[in-house]
């Protein structure tokens, strides 16, 4: 739903759209589905972590899709992890960014993202519709919704004490993040002020200032950022990233927590259609390996002398309030 972001950036507080804005955002929507046109051909991959994974959709669960490792009986007590997830466009695919998902859960987390497995070819849903802006500019609303991070939360910690569940006794409580891409980012800023979460992602995505157009959804003003309690990182994708501004804005007001702000060349589609999630992918399972599980080695791609992205030719890292 990339198209809608750019819509959004395009789009005046006040003014209807004009014949160039809509030739534009008519091209990104043919580009977009033009890309997952192709990706949808690509089956789905297990992740190159030590827990090759799967992705499946329970029925107490409903409206999640679950990524997880598929042999939980290679899972100590207390080993698992797990991520919450705002999908692109907040929309209501859960397979969305199913690479980019598979690959973390490869390394020992149980993954959720809202919605339904409508991409990939083991989809069993049928696509959304397309969402559109109004005749007059207007915003469409959200398919789905911050309440639904939570929701799987606490599904999944539930399922940690429940005697016959996959899940008893595997999760490690204190090793909770929400994350999210582009409005899914903006759903895990939501969320954030959640006290049993130990770190947040936010990538190609940042909160918009007061008075700009925006999709349902991103509704959350700058001072949301005062609900963080835990260190963040902001992972965008450069000036041609639509979400660039905001997402540094955001960094620049954070002064009471932890923040990173990594910037790499990839505009707002990140890598998440990149096998294994790409790059990126590589990233936030860095990170969340640092925050969640106090890797040393992991670590080293953010912090010491020469760490890994300090010295990536291609990439932009900032950092402050560590201790």
């Amino acid at each position: 739903m990339k198209y809608l972001a750019i819509a959004a950036a395009l789009v005046s507080a006040t003014s209807p759209l004009t014949v160039s804005a809509q030739a534009n955002i008519a091209a990104e929507r043919a580009a977009f589905d033009a890309l997952m046109e192709r990706v949808n051909r690509l089956p789905d991959t297990p992740g190159d972590g030590p827990y090759p994974s799967l992705i499946e959709q329970v029925a107490d669960l409903p409206n999640h899709v679950i990524y997880r490792p598929a042999d939980m009986a290679a899972i100590g007590p207390d080993e698992l992890g797990v991520l919450v997830w705002g999908n692109g466009a907040c929309a209501a695919d859960g397979t969305s960014t199913r690479f980019h998902l598979s690959q973390i859960a490869s390394y020992g987390y149980v993954v959720i993202a809202p919605g339904l497995r409508r991409s990939g070819p083991e989809a069993t849903a049928p696509a959304e519709p397309p969402r559109s802006l109004g005749p007059d500019g207007q915003m469409p609303s959200s398919p789905t919704d911050a309440a639904q991070l939570i929701e799987a939360l606490d599904w999944v910690l539930a399922q940690n004490g429940t005697s016959g569940s996959i899940y008893h006794g595997l999760i490690d409580e204190n090793a909770l993040a929400a994350a999210g891409f582009s409005c899914g980012g903006v759903q895990a800023l939501t969320v954030a002020g959640d006290p049993r979460l130990d770190t947040v992602v936010v990538q190609n995505s940042g909160l918009l200032p007061a008075g700009a157009p925006r999709l349902g959804g991103m509704g959350l003003p700058k001072e949301g950022l005062l609900a963080l309690h835990t260190p963040v990182l902001y992972l965008d994708g450069g000036p041609t990233d639509i979400a660039y501004a905001n997402g540094l804005d955001d960094y620049g007001r954070i002064d009471h927590v932890p923040a990173f702000w990594v910037n790499t060349p990839t505009g707002h589609g990140g890598t998440y259609h990149d096998p294994m999630g790409g790059r990126n992918a590589s990233i936030v399972v860095d990170w969340l390996e640092w925050q969640l599980r106090g890797d040393a080695g992991a670590a080293r791609t953010f912090i010491g002398a020469n760490c890994r992205l300090c010295t990536d030719p291609v990439a932009t890292i900032e950092f402050k309030n560590l201790d």
